[in-house]
């Protein structure tokens, strides 16, 4: 028999229909009966023929006809909203789309697995978990592991005499309260409940996929205590995509993140809201039942296995150094652009000059210059037209591009080695130790080390918004940019991009308060038991709000550059340049007079988030690594040789090339 799950104001009812030839009228005055049997007053309303409602699917807000059959207009189980006329929205009202379900509006159910042990889970294939691209499955090496602690847990729990922490006692600062066997259960449920006592804003699916999918790997090490059959419960969980609601605020990072992890655990053993592409938001216990899935029933330690631990500043740092290592390599391709247009020179990316300072960032963001700019390989109508003009070094927005840009690849590549070694860390408290059939206290759920890499990557990738900011005021500037003012023609009656410079100078500020550090602050908590606690929550929280500001200020750079161009004209940029210019006006026009902006940033934004700016250059890039052509070393002012008298000077250097 087909049943469907009514939301109406606030309550949710289970409503079987015998008939599927009922209509949609009848659902919602049988949801509307049930509602008013439920309450002492009737929920205010004399009879259910007075009320007038109408309803709507939870699952993208679409309205129902009422006189649709519902075997037509809904499937089996679907989630509905009755809508009381006269009612007024609640502010605190939980939409049914959480913010970003645009990742799910064409959600596919996905076919391929990741095999999880704990051992071997990337940065990139976490965020593609998150974005709902696989499934889950353990490896057998991992279910052996998994069984082979539980066994420990359950031999304690029968046999221990002395009081094990977390197993047999309370927990923090009740640690050594002993709880009796007959309420080892509730003592975990207990757990769970207490500790859901996060704030604020819900992650959305993607976030909550890789916190979930995180937490699975880190238990299918095998030193959790957990039993499979739990851990194949939440894999089912997973799989089916259903999400807890987890509020983003409340974890002091130390011991782990244990606020969200709870309101993950809460969604698991049926409690609270939780969210699934099928059903959007409803509680708990019928988003599970749709998909077919029981609540979890805890066993000892098992509330404690599921919270314990760094994952959620983890799993956020995940998305923040992937997001980060792609904007970085499109920051030098936007800056690339940028030079051309204000014609700059290239001899500022000479590989002699950088082999003398050999760190790798700077020296591989250069090559990403050279590779690009060289007017041999790609030749540049734009470079060509300024060769012998009297300027002899440019701005320092525009030659330290490798030193400044290379300094945050290096920060990454740092701190994205500490989040690859914490997405494979067991950082439970107490371990189980199988092979010694032991449980030992310890403290691997102190979260300082993906703290302090995040904090540092902010203050790293900032300084990409901080030097591109910088750039587009030479852009918009005629007196350093040789363009018209603010890049528009008939300045006064159009103003071009003078506020989206300030809107990027805006970012930019914003971002210099985010960098403060979180970790270097510390709150005793749990009456001094944890006395020092990491603070990354709030550190990867903010490290991904800096990113995405980067993020947004170098698409401002990269229009801004485009529309410099139409300037040069009919000049050419180099071959792998004019490919993303190209690819900018596929979506964005050039600017003829003033129009509405912000769709325009928001459109580069997404070619940068999806990293197509990247796609379109790499193959050049890798090309010119791969060929070693010669160095492009043209006479200019900008280099003096004293070699020019006798030889043309670029004949003299033309077969150094990129290999030597």
């Amino acid at each position: 028999m087909p049943r469907y799950t009514v939301h109406v104001r606030g309550e949710w009812l289970a409503v079987p229909c015998q008939n599927g030839t009922n209509t949609v009228r009848w659902l919602g005055k049988e949801a509307v009966r049930r509602y008013m049997k439920n309450k002492p007053d009737n929920g205010g309303f004399a009879s259910v023929e007075e009320v007038e409602f109408y309803v709507r699917r939870c699952k993208g807000l679409g309205l129902l006809d009422h006189d649709d059959k519902l075997e037509v207009a809904l499937e089996d189980n679907e989630f509905v909203e009755v809508v009381i006329q006269g009612d007024v929205s609640s502010p605190d009202f939980i939409p049914s789309q959480p913010e970003g379900v645009y990742l799910y509006s064409k959600y596919r159910e996905p076919e391929e697995y990741v095999y999880l042990d704990g051992n071997s889970l990337t940065t990139e294939k976490l965020v593609s978990l998150g974005k709902g691209l696989y499934k889950i499955k353990l490896t057998p090496e991992a279910e052996i592991k998994v069984r082979e602690s539980s066994d420990v847990i359950r031999s304690i729990v029968e046999d221990a005499k002395d009081p094990v922490y977390g197993i047999t006692t309370g927990f923090g600062k009740f640690a050594r309260i002993r709880i009796s066997k007959g309420k080892l259960q509730e003592l975990q449920v207990n757990l769970i409940r207490s500790h859901s006592a996060g704030v604020g804003k819900p992650l959305i699916p993607e976030r909550s996929r890789m916190l979930l999918a995180l937490r699975i790997n880190i238990l299918a090490k095998g030193y959790s205590g957990i039993s499979l059959e739990t851990l194949q419960q939440t894999i089912d969980v997973f799989n089916a995509s259903c999400l807890p609601y987890i509020p983003e605020q409340g974890t002091v990072g130390a011991s782990g993140d244990l606020a969200p992890l709870a309101h993950l655990a809460l969604g698991l053993i049926g409690e609270g809201k939780m969210w699934s592409p099928k059903s959007g938001w409803a509680d708990a216990k019928y988003v599970l039942e749709a998909h077919g899935l029981k609540p979890i029933n805890l066993r000892p330690k098992e509330g404690l296995a599921l919270i314990n631990g760094t994952q959620m500043i983890t799993s956020l740092g995940c998305e923040a150094v992937e997001r980060a290592a792609a904007i970085a390599r499109q920051a030098d391709i936007v800056a690339a652009l940028t030079l051309e247009v204000l014609k700059g020179t290239t001899r500022a990316f000479d590989s002699d000059i950088h082999a003398l300072r050999p760190h790798p960032g700077q020296n591989e963001v250069a090559f990403r210059f050279r590779s690009l700019l060289n007017s041999d390989h790609h030749p540049s109508g734009i470079a060509e037209s300024h060769r012998f003009c009297e300027r002899v070094q440019d701005a320092y927005t525009l030659r330290c591009c490798p030193q400044v840009h290379g300094v945050v690849n290096d920060t990454i590549a740092f701190v994205k080695e500490i989040i690859q070694t914490e997405i494979n860390s067991a950082t439970d408290n107490p371990m189980v130790f199988a092979e010694r059939k032991e449980t030992i206290s310890g403290g691997n759920f102190h979260g300082e080390y993906p703290a302090k890499a995040l904090d540092y990557l902010a203050i790293g990738v900032h300084e990409l918004a901080a030097i591109s900011e910088r750039r587009i005021e030479r852009l918009c500037n005629p007196s350093l940019s040789e363009l018209p003012p603010f890049l528009v023609t008939e300045g006064g009656l159009n103003s071009g991009f003078m506020i989206a410079h300030c809107t990027a100078a805006s970012l930019v500020s914003e971002n210099k308060a985010l960098c403060h550090p979180s970790s270097v602050d510390s709150l005793s908590t749990s009456a001094a038991t944890e006395d020092h606690v990491s603070m990354g929550g709030w550190a990867a929280r903010k490290a991904l709000k800096v990113i995405e500001n980067v993020e947004q200020v170098l698409a401002v750079e990269l229009l801004a550059a485009c529309q410099g161009i139409e300037f040069l004209r009919p000049l050419k940029t180099t071959t792998p340049l004019e490919k993303v210019y190209d690819l900018v006006r596929s979506v964005v026009k050039p600017w003829l007079r003033d129009r509405f902006m912000a769709p325009d940033i928001a459109a580069a934004h997404r070619l940068l988030v999806d990293q197509k700016v990247w796609e379109v250059a790499e193959p050049y890039i890798e090309k010119y690594r791969i060929e070693h052509p010669p160095e492009h070393r043209p006479g200019s002012p900008t280099a003096f040789s004293l070699a020019r008298e006798g030889t043309s000077h670029h004949h003299h250097h033309h077969h150094h090339s990129e290999s030597e």
